[in-house]
């Protein structure tokens, strides 16, 4: 089973008078991704999406940020598909709680045993108290935490809060100890197989501080990027030349010892010129700044035989 986790950056279909339309890779945090020659990108920006998956040729593809459903099924339909890749036709896409619509979503050449969304649920149903500050019955998850069971593997697919405008630690925080008790709750034996996939918006270097997500690492679970080599675990590249290592692929102890060589690869190849780390091969059509796929890379990884 070949597994990617990728954040596609607002993927979105609108409907507009002169039909339908994508909305492009971009977040219009920089001026130059709210003009109308920025708009005017958009339909490439999601062709290089549907081209990095595609050349990823996994079999289940956990993805961030897609808009609904319908934005779903026709990007698969009418780019993903063009690219000549086989059908993925096992697909959820469930409503999250982030305003903007970004939901998580799967798409599987492999049947879903189960699915389960957790957008409702708060930190007092986990046994968790909540943040001081906080509403009262407000969800623990500022998305979602989508499950879903594809054979012997169980996977959590997660986006937790972004570090900014303001840091939002202490909910990072919470998200992982949301995320840890319901791993507790459906994957409670040692010998359970279950990987946590996501954009868990932890920065690349801790720089001595407390990591938001300690309550996932240690010895709760193994962190398959860290088997990458160091300078190549970076995923996202921002404004000014930043790059981060914000995606995870976390495995259970049974699920890494099964697999001991397993080790993710990242796909940059979609990255616009400006992710200067990157120095290898990009597709035809990416661009300085945009076209790109979405400003991260794409994770993947092999479980031969799962």
């Amino acid at each position: 089973m070949r597994i990617a986790t990728f954040n596609v950056q607002n993927l979105r279909l609108r409907q507009r008078p002169s039909g339908r339309r994508y909305d492009g890779a971009r977040d219009q945090d920089m001026p130059e991704d709210a003009t109308p020659e920025a708009a005017a990108l958009d339909l490439a920006d999601r062709r290089l999406t549907a081209a990095v998956m595609a050349r990823s040729g996994a079999d289940v593809f956990c993805l961030q940020e897609v808009f609904d459903r319908t934005t779903l099924d026709h990007f698969h339909d009418h780019l993903f598909l063009h690219t000549g890749a086989a059908p993925l036709p096992h697909r959820v896409c469930l409503p999250g709680n982030d305003g903007a619509g970004r939901d998580l979503a799967v798409l599987s050449r492999l049947p879903l045993d189960a699915v389960h969304s957790h957008a409702a649920l708060t930190a007092g149903d986990l046994g968790l108290p909540d943040l001081p500050d906080a509403r009262p019955g407000r969800p623990v998850f500022c998305r979602d935490c989508l499950m879903v069971r594809i054979g012997a593997l169980t996977l959590f697919v997660c986006h937790f809060k972004a570090p900014w405008p303001d840091p939002a630690f202490d909910q990072r925080r919470l998200e992982a100890l949301a995320l840890r008790a319901l791993i507790a709750r459906y994957c409670p034996g040692p010998e359970d197989l279950w990987l946590v996939v996501g954009d868990l918006n932890e920065p690349l270097e801790s720089h001595g501080q407390p990591r938001a997500i300690a309550p996932l690492t240690g010895n709760f679970s193994v962190d398959l990027v860290a088997r990458m080599p160091e300078a190549e675990r970076w995923t996202w590249a921002g404004p000014g030349g930043i790059h981060a290592r914000p995606d995870a692929m976390l495995a259970s102890p049974a699920l890494a010892a099964r697999f001991p060589a397993a080790c993710p690869e990242a796909l940059r190849e979609g990255l616009g010129h400006d992710a200067s780390r990157h120095r290898g091969a990009r597709l035809p059509d990416v661009g300085a700044h945009r076209p790109h796929a979405s400003d991260h890379a794409l994770l993947v990884i092999d479980f031969a035989g799962l």
